[in-house]
C-alpha cells in the first residue's frame, strides 16, 4: 500500500465519522474507501479479522480498529498538531471516561430506540434512556463551550458524530432535542461551524432515510 493513511469508511457510520473529524483536525490528507458491509471486502476482512467492521485506519499498512482507539492514536502520532485529549493525565482519564459513557450509554440507548418496534414498551424505555443519559451529558457541560473546556477535543469528537441521527431520534421519538437540550444544542452549533465537523457528518435527511429503511426490513415499522 503506498497511501500512508487509508480509512476503511461507511458513509452513514458516527464511528467512521470520528475519525474523519480527528484526521481533518490534524490536516491529514487520507484515502477514503467505502464499504458494504452486506459485501465486505477482502481488505476489510484482512485488516479487521476480530470484529470485521468499520471504521479501519491503515496506516503505512498497518490496521488500527475501534474509533475510540483510532482517535487516540491519531492525536498520540501527530501530538504536534492541534491535540485532542488534554496533556494533564488526570483530565485525560476525565476525557476517557465521558468518551466511555457516550458509547456504552447515549449509543447504546439510540440502538435501542431504533431497533425497537412501534409503540412498543421497549421503545419507550429506550426513548427515556435516551434522554436520560442526554441529561447526563448536559450537565457535564455546563457552561463551557466544549466538554473540554475552551478547546473543542476528544468528547466533543466522539459525541458530535450523533448529530447525524438527532432527526431520526426525534421523528422516531415523541421529544424535541432542540426543546429538552439548550446547552447541547448551543454546543452542537459551536462544533458545526468547524469545518472538520461539518464536512464529516452524514445528512440527517438521508441518516433517517437509510434507518427508516432498515426499520422496514425488519418489520418494525
Amino acid at each position: 500500500m503506498e497511501q500512508e493513511l487509508i480509512l476503511l469508511d461507511l458513509w452513514v457510520s458516527p464511528y467512521t465519522a470520528r475519525v474523519k473529524i480527528a484526521l481533518a483536525e490534524k490536516g491529514l490528507e487520507y484515502e477514503s474507501n467505502e464499504e458494504d458491509l452486506s459485501n465486505k471486502s477482502s481488505l476489510l476482512l484482512e485488516m479487521n479479522p476480530v470484529y470485521k467492521k468499520v471504521p479501519v485506519l491503515i496506516h503505512k499498512g498497518k490496521p488500527i480498529s475501534e474509533s475510540l482507539i483510532i482517535v487516540q492514536y491519531i492525536d498520540e502520532v501527530w501530538n504536534h498538531k492541534s491535540p485532542l485529549l488534554p496533556s494533564d493525565p488526570y483530565e485525560r482519564a476525565h476525557a476517557r471516561f465521558w468518551a466511555d459513557f457516550v458509547d456504552k450509554k447515549i449509543q447504546g440507548a439510540s440502538y435501542r430506540l431504533f431497533c425497537a418496534p412501534s409503540f412498543s414498551e421497549e421503545k419507550e424505555a429506550a426513548e427515556q434512556e435516551f434522554i436520560e443519559c442526554c441529561k447526563v451529558m448536559e450537565g457535564e457541560l455546563g457552561k463551557k463551550p466544549y466538554f473540554g473546556g475552551e478547546t473543542f477535543g476528544f468528547v466533543d469528537i466522539v459525541l458530535i458524530t450523533s448529530y447525524s441521527y438527532h432527526h431520526a431520534h426525534e421523528t422516531l421519538g415523541s421529544f424535541s432535542l432542540v426543546e429538552e437540550f439548550p446547552k447541547l444544542t448551543a454546543w452542537a452549533k459551536r462544533c458545526l461551524e468547524r469545518e472538520s465537523v461539518s464536512k464529516s457528518l452524514a445528512d440527517p435527511n438521508k441518516t433517517y432515510e437509510f434507518i427508516l429503511q432498515i426499520r422496514k426490513e425488519k418489520g418494525l415499522e
